[in-house]
């Protein structure tokens, strides 16, 4: 999947979890950049982005954006303990 274009941006939830969890900011970059896979989040325009950040134990970071023609702007951001990647 190439990059998109389009710039991100940080709402102020997400920009709490980076702080209280103690995440790095790129980890999140690279997850909505080059995902390990992608699922539809169950509210209307927000997808959910995965990756194993090695850095951190190959736990799964999960990423939620929305996209519009604009920009894409990342909500919420958590190691996913039950993510599993689809068959």
């Amino acid at each position: 999947m190439a990059p998109s274009s389009k710039p991100l941006t940080f709402v102020q939830h997400a920009i709490d979890s980076i702080e209280e969890r103690k995440l790095d900011p790129e980890w999140v970059i690279r997850t909505v950049e080059a995902p390990d896979w992608i699922a539809d989040d169950p509210r209307p325009g927000r997808t959910r982005y995965y990756k194993a950040i090695p850095e951190f134990g190959d736990r799964i970071l999960r990423v939620v954006c929305f996209e519009d023609e604009r920009e894409r702007r990342i909500i919420t951001i958590f190691f996913d303990r039950d993510a599993r990647r689809p068959p």
